[in-house]
């Protein structure tokens, strides 16, 4: 249960902060193009392989709960991006490309036309 607690606790600070980081890029940045989406994606990514990198090196019996509080929890509600680059990572550097290529084209492949057929589905719904 207190690893529940901690990464909704994680998430929910993680969560704020990405929408005051897509408010603040919104009021700068008056373009279409999703700009904030994708700082987003690339700071949490940094900040996910700062932080594994780090405990890893620094401590490596570092307390789960601590890595659920922040790699799972903050990231994890900031950008759930970040769990995807880790995970991308972590399978070229096991020596399993191949997966980690199949990881990326099939995440693109069925998660952007799922959410497609989610509005599909919806759209039609009589309202």
């Amino acid at each position: 249960m207190q690893a529940f607690v901690l990464v909704g606790v994680g998430g929910g600070i993680g969560a704020m902060a990405r929408y005051g980081f897509s408010l603040l890029v919104g009021k700068l940045w008056l373009a279409s193009f999703p700009l904030a989406t994708l700082l987003i994606n690339v700071i949490g990514s940094l900040a996910m392989g700062l932080l594994v990198g780090w405990l890893a090196k620094a401590m490596p019996n570092w307390a789960a709960e601590g890595r659920l509080f922040l790699a799972v929890g903050v990231l994890g509600g900031f950008t759930t991006f970040s769990s995807f680059s880790l995970d991308t990572i972590t399978l070229i550097e096991r020596g399993e490309a191949w997966q980690a290529g199949l990881y990326v084209v099939l995440s693109v492949v069925i998660s952007v036309p799922a959410l497609y057929l989610g509005l599909l589905v919806t759209r039609g719904l009589p309202g």
